[in-house]
């Protein structure tokens, strides 16, 4: 293995800067998309020709900034952020692939719960949260909506009696110790179903488009495969992110690859009919009042996705190819 990344890395042309990643985690996340940190650390990028490099934010906002401040080349950014900034005509991107288009989130609290605890007003927690508790007959007007940012950040507050309810992802939420008097109001399977909504995108400026195009179909390549390996062996997944975060107990591993089974983006998750639901379902939000929703050519480019899948092939079952 250390002599084919070894080749892998001389292949690397030597003029070439690091293709720089921008993602919204500090640290390998307990949830899919932990595969762009372990297509890194796994070597997967370098052996798909590309010299990565990531640049870790807080938050999409954050990271959309740094991407349009040159800062990086691609960033894993929240779908309603770039279709907003598409539809103000405030920045010439295109999503790319998907490597984690449905984070597996559910919702933990108190019973009767009062203060809702979100990333942001207006953000896609915020407004995919109020959805989900709509379709379980909650009132969502006589909430106290709170704005504490980052999941886990959410965690603690609900811990220390800040906030009654949030949402979070199914590792913070097994990550916590002993949450006496909370429980999980909504599951992960039941979330996703109220609200089948495609959360998170990889996008690039069309500039790198045109520039590093080959670096970019590489860095798919690299998501693809790396996500075709934990789908098929939930053991490859575990084995990584016990080197990744060992301060992870290994049943808590063990029990997320179980929940993950069916979460791989295993063609790479940038499918026509998700898309077009997402965008559809985006418009009826306040962030999108007296804008024109974009065409999916306007801020999504199949192309170098596809161009992987012609090369590796289509995987059949979870993450159903539509175009």
């Amino acid at each position: 293995m250390k002599l084919a990344l070894a080749f892998a890395v001389l292949a690397l042309p030597a003029w070439a800067e690091p293709f720089r990643l921008i993602v919204t985690d500090l640290e390998t996340p307990l949830v899919p998309n932990s595969v762009m940190d372990l297509a890194l650390q796994e070597g997967y990028f370098v052996r798909a020709g590309v010299d990565v490099e990531l640049v870790r934010v807080q938050q999409t906002p954050m990271a959309l900034a740094a991407l349009q401040a040159g800062e990086g080349d691609m960033a894993n950014v929240g779908t309603d952020a770039v279709l907003s900034l598409v539809a103000r005509g405030q920045a010439d991107l295109r999503a790319v692939v998907s490597p984690n288009k449905a984070l597996p989130f559910l919702i933990a609290g108190k019973p009767g719960f009062k203060r809702f605890g979100v990333g942001r007003i207006g953000s896609l927690d915020h407004s995919l949260s109020m959805k989900v508790l709509q379709s379980q007959g909650i009132d969502t007007a006589a909430l106290e909506i709170v704005a504490l940012g980052q999941p886990a950040g959410r965690a603690q507050a609900l811990l220390a009696g800040e906030i009654d309810a949030t949402t979070m992802s199914i590792g913070i939420w097994q990550s916590l110790p002993d949450p006496q008097g909370l429980e999980v109001l909504v599951d992960q399977g039941a979330y996703y179903a109220a609200a089948p909504v495609v959360s998170k995108v990889n996008v690039v400026p069309a500039s790198v488009l045109t520039e590093r195009r080959d670096e970019v179909q590489a860095v798919i390549e690299a998501l693809v495969l790396a996500s075709r390996d934990f789908a098929a062996d939930r053991e490859v997944w575990v084995a990584a992110m016990r080197k990744a975060r060992p301060d992870v107990p290994q049943d808590q591993l063990d029990a997320l690859a179980a929940a993950f089974v069916e979460s791989w983006s295993v063609n790479g998750g940038l499918q026509a009919t998700e898309l077009a639901y997402t965008a559809e379902w985006m418009q009826d939000g306040e962030e999108f009042a007296g804008l024109t929703m974009p065409e999916p050519a306007a801020w999504i480019d199949y192309g170098p996705l596809d161009a992987v899948l012609a090369k590796l092939g289509v995987a059949e079952g979870m993450d159903r190819l539509s175009r």
